[in-house]
């Protein structure tokens, strides 16, 4: 019961919130929600709002790219991103995701308000000469596109606490285990969450860029 009930809020998150961030033919609400928790419920918030003083906002972090260059707070200061997590040796989801993660780098390409930040969970063998020749083969542009490794626990716990990466997933995860997801995660130039899409998914996908550019036109 507890799988299905998960499957069913994934599947409200994944395709039916982000449709409702642009309603058609309802200009006052076009506005995409904020999300605070793991239950990824919308709240709809003005920009100026009170509210947000004390909303759930990304924290510091610290990690290293695949140009050997520092990736913090500072890096995505005044940024749109999207943060997702991978490995380098995945054989399953991660060449999928990294595909359709490849439609928004063209199609931000020349934005410098945009980026993409993607979190090794495998960080022991991710290191950053691995990270570079991966970007090479891959078409990743560095300024573009940060590949990222660092300490494993603040990389798991930022999935967990910041990006409720891993929630929905329906089972139970130690402290020690990181079940690889598929979400992408839409971040605003506040660093509060903005939306969670399937990275597998061409709609969802689509549904993410069309996301960026609402979310560009109002911050």
């Amino acid at each position: 019961m507890k799988m299905l009930l998960n499957l069913i809020r994934v599947f409200a998150v994944v395709f039916i919130m982000p449709a409702m961030a642009v309603p058609h033919g309802e200009q006052e609400l076009v506005e995409l929600p904020y999300y605070g928790s793991a239950e990824f419920t919308p709240h709809w918030f003005k920009s100026d709002s009170p509210e947000l003083a004390d909303f759930h906002q990304v924290p510091e972090f610290s990690f290293t790219d695949q140009q050997g260059e520092s990736v913090t707070l500072d890096t995505v200061k005044d940024k749109i991103y999207v943060a997702s997590f991978f490995f380098t040796s995945c054989p399953g989801i991660c060449p999928r995701m990294r595909s359709q993660l490849s439609k928004v780098q063209s199609e931000f390409l020349n934005d410098d308000d945009v980026i993409i930040i993607s979190h090794s969970i495998q960080p022991g063998n991710d290191t950053v000469e691995v990270l570079q020749q991966y970007a090479q083969k891959n078409g990743i542009e560095a300024q573009k596109w940060h590949l990222v490794t660092g300490e494993r626990e603040q990389i798991y716990a930022l999935a967990r606490n910041a990006y409720f990466a891993n929630e929905d997933l329906g089972e139970f995860v130690s402290n020690e285990d990181f079940l690889h997801t598929e979400n992408l995660v839409l971040v605003d130039k506040n660093r509060h969450i903005r939306g969670i899409y399937n990275g597998l998914n061409n709609t969802s996908v689509t549904n993410l860029i069309t996301d960026m550019k609402l979310l560009m036109s109002t911050q």
